[in-house]
């Protein structure tokens, strides 16, 4: 930060008291003067020959206690600021107390309680959403769901891989695994190379965990916020999806899960293709799986983020009731939140969850996700969205909302990512007997 200060010897300042002595032979005169030299510095006592001279080419007395000061002698650095000149704090503090910025100072602090105000409100207002105990009975229902990564069909995982994945499941009340077999492409077609080794993925899940359903996790960026993306507007886009998916059971799968970002409250394209791809996974009686973004905490928030950042996060609880209706499986995507704290990220999700319940209908499974992740980004803390945290936010909103509602659960995201901490909370928190 610039001081202010001048430092160096041209920021100097003249003393008084100092004198500067002049080169070249004594003069004369100076010794037969009658009087004796008095000290130019005012309120200094008069000098004595014999006190204030010293004999030519003699080294002179240190200075003493009461020395004025001289070139060598100054207590003060010549970096101090002066004493006169006010810093830049004070300058800045003083301009703003003048009487002319009365207004300005009442308009300035208004604005920042109207922002910091509701901040705290609705910070409150988590915190007491995370209290209290949930209800009994409020655990799993066996409609559980985990996204697994391209590994499980491109071939990397192994026998033993297939195998561990078996054993890890069993006694969970998993029921749905989401296998990334896309992406598709931005016109909505996806080639059968991207899933080669899904066969066999199928056919071991099936072998080793009896009930469990195997669905393609599809997804792709939407031209909504960039230049590039599927752009759902497009007839021949939505009708390239509906092929894909038809391919894509037809190698086999359970039924199919898409994910589509980031993808705007409203959107009528979507719910056009839903009830396309709806008609196709009826006829072939398999679930179509969506994942959804989370609704608005506060009524109208999406159009307050889209129009401030040209990011609308959140869905109106409106619109996700319609994508609900059109769907088996809604998979809330409660993570990824900006909740710095635990207790307000559980506090969070517990509202995530009263809000989907209240609009999606009873036979649509509700499935709420769970951060098997761990980043330390913009927008997602792992210290605050933790497994467990996500657990009790989700058996709190099911125990005030609707606690007996038998098509619930969770979503895990992600296997490559979890760690046995994070199995451990969904087990005890979730799938453990009370």
């Amino acid at each position: 930060m610039d001081t202010g200060r001048d430092t160096g010897p041209d920021g100097q300042r003249e003393r008084a008291g100092a004198t500067v002595p002049q080169e070249g032979p004594p003069d004369p005169a100076a010794h037969t003067s009658p009087e004796p030299p008095r000290s130019a510095a005012p309120g200094l006592a008069e000098t004595t020959p014999h006190e204030g001279m010293r004999p030519e080419g003699a080294p002179p007395p240190p200075p003493g206690p009461d020395a004025p000061p001289g070139p060598d002698t100054d207590p003060r650095p010549d970096t101090d600021p002066r004493p006169d000149r006010p810093s830049r704090y004070r300058r800045l503090l003083r301009a703003w107390r003048h009487p002319r910025l009365r207004t300005p100072r009442r308009i300035a602090l208004g604005l920042v309680l109207l922002l910091l105000l509701p901040l705290l409100a609705a910070g409150i207002a988590l915190r007491v959403n995370y209290a209290g105990d949930p209800a009994a009975g409020t655990q799993t229902r066996n409609r559980d769901a985990l996204w697994l990564g391209h590994a499980w069909v491109d071939g990397r995982k192994s026998d033993a891989d297939l195998d561990a994945l078996a054993e890890r499941l069993r006694g969970t009340g998993i029921r749905d695994l989401y296998v990334h077999a896309g992406p598709l492409e931005h016109d909505g077609s996806l080639p059968a190379t991207a899933y080669p080794s899904a066969g066999r993925l199928i056919a071991a899940v099936h072998e080793h965990l009896p009930g469990v359903r195997v669905q393609a996790w599809l997804g792709d960026e939407l031209a909504t916020e960039t230049p590039d993306g599927m752009r759902l507007r497009r007839a021949g886009t939505r009708d390239a999806v509906v092929r894909s998916a038809g391919r894509i059971l037809d190698a086999g799968f359970d039924g199919v899960h898409f994910d589509l970002e980031p993808l705007h409250s409203g959107d009528a394209h979507y719910l056009a293709l839903l009830d396309r791809l709806h008609a196709l996974t009826r006829a072939r009686h398999v679930p179509l799986s969506v994942a959804s973004h989370q609704i608005d905490p506060l009524p109208g928030l999406h159009s307050a983020a889209g129009a401030l950042t040209g990011h609308p996060k959140w869905w109106s609880q409106a619109y996700f009731g319609q994508v609900a209706r059109r769907v088996d499986q809604i998979a809330v995507m409660s993570y990824d939140t900006a909740m710095p704290l635990q207790s307000l990220y559980g506090g969070y999700v517990a509202q995530q969850t009263a809000l989907a319940l209240e609009v999606t209908p009873k036979s649509t499974d509700l499935l709420m996700g769970l951060p098997f992740f761990h980043e330390n980004k913009m927008g997602h803390s792992a210290y605050a969205e933790t497994v467990a945290a996500a657990v009790r936010g989700t058996r709190l909103g099911l125990s005030r909302t609707d606690r007996s509602r038998e098509h619930f659960g969770v979503a895990l995201y992600v296997d490559f990512a979890a760690t046995e901490t994070d199995w451990t909370a969904y087990r005890e928190g979730w799938v453990g007997k009370e």
